[in-house]
């Protein structure tokens, strides 16, 4: 029985002293940190991260001179795209896919929407080498490229002293620059993970019990006691991009000049357009049945500053975004189970977007002018970089 009360005293003496730890760490941390797991990139240089963000907006990196990885993912506009659907790329092709923010993605487990790549090194060479993308042909006619121009030559030797310019060597840069993109302490870290109690109004309070409770958003877009990245980094069908049974698709809005505008039938922009690739989700990864049409869930910080939403922005604000899953998706053999109706009321729904507006980080700013002073200017070619 004493040995059971002792052991009793050490479990209690042991968890205090966890949470004094958890406290601990969360007092010495930065505030953009606060609500995350710790930080990603402990091993990547300030050099390191410097040349990457040098990388991610230089448009020479493109076939062409034209793109950069910070024209999909666009600093002031969250690192993603706002005004379209999806991105354009390359000689104005049209992307499949919504270009996801790229903040907080270095805690990410999985990248691309449908995690075909495992770190974020391999996934930094997606984008280069996509002919509809920045459109290269090959990982070694980047390294040329680069190694032509001469204000490479002093960020390499800083960041890799010592060590000849390489596919890995770019792609450890741009994945360092991914890494330092931590954006957290919103308000609502401040009131769930540091106890401000005034930091969120009734309204967003309220949406907050919607999330856990009604709404059911907990059950994908996770959220832990000592922090929350807010997905579950698995991938779910939901119905997002096919059509409802017995909806047929909507004429398209085209704007002719400013206030002056038209309809167009899909049966005429059929005839003028480029046929639509077709998009299986994480089947294209897995070719299993069950992942056909299933796709990542995101992170939902900074949720607010990242429209269009959904893998293929096909809703253009959060409210409906609400509205589709208060509906239940669109229906489909595959269709997740945790998905159906949620009967939530026009006040559960006003708050719930309340509280998604409340985990914007303060920081976003500061990042994204960081990026855009990073903006390459076009050099002379001139002394080269060494090269493997």
């Amino acid at each position: 029985m004493k040995s059971a009360a002792r052991f009793s005293l050490l479990l209690l003496a042991c968890m205090l002293a966890a949470a004094a730890l958890a406290a601990e760490r969360v007092a010495h941390r930065e505030p953009w940190q606060l609500g995350l797991p710790s930080a990603p990139g402990a091993n990547d240089s300030p050099a390191q991260v410097e040349l990457g963000r040098k990388l991610f907006m230089d448009r020479r990196l493109s076939r062409n001179g034209t793109m950069s990885c910070g024209m999909c993912h666009v600093p002031e506009q969250g690192f993603a795209v706002n005004e379209l659907a999806t991105a354009v790329g390359i000689e104005g092709r049209s992307l499949r896919r919504n270009a996801p923010t790229v903040l907080n993605v270095g805690f990410n487990e999985s990248f691309f929407h449908d995690g075909r790549a495992a770190t974020l090194e391999e996934q930094a060479w997606g984008p280069l080498l996509a002919h509809d993308e920045m459109g290269n042909p090959s990982r070694e006619e980047v390294v040329a490229r680069i190694a032509a121009l001469i204000d490479y030559a002093e960020p390499f030797r800083k960041a890799f002293a010592g060590q000849a310019l390489s596919a890995q060597s770019i792609a450890i840069a741009l994945a360092a620059y991914q890494r330092s993109l931590v954006a957290a302490g919103s308000r609502f870290d401040r009131w769930y993970f540091g106890g401000e109690t005034h930091a969120l109004n009734e309204e967003e309070k309220r949406g907050f019990v919607v999330y856990r409770g009604k709404a059911q958003c907990n059950a994908c877009h996770k959220l832990g006691r000592q922090h929350a990245l807010f997905t579950d980094e698995a991938f779910h069908n939901l119905g997002v991009g096919l059509p409802e049974p017995g909806r047929k698709k909507a004429d398209v809005e085209v704007a002719l000049a400013p206030g002056v505008g038209t309809r167009i039938s899909q049966d005429v922009l059929a005839t003028i357009s480029a046929p639509v690739e077709p998009d299986l989700g994480r089947f294209e990864v897995t070719k299993s049945e069950t992942d056909r049409f299933a796709y990542r869930t995101p992170t939902l910080r900074n949720v607010e500053l990242t429209a269009p939403y959904m893998h293929d922005g096909s809703l253009a604000t959060l409210r409906d975004v609400v509205d589709f899953y208060d509906r239940g998706g669109n229906q489909n053999p595959g269709l997740d189970p945790l998905m159906g109706p949620l009967y939530l009321s026009e006040q559960d729904k006003r708050a719930l977007v309340a509280f998604l507006r409340t985990l914007t980080a303060p920081n976003v700013a500061d990042l994204a002018a960081a990026a855009r002073a990073a903006a390459s200017t076009p050099s002379p070619r001139g002394q080269q970089v060494p090269t493997e």
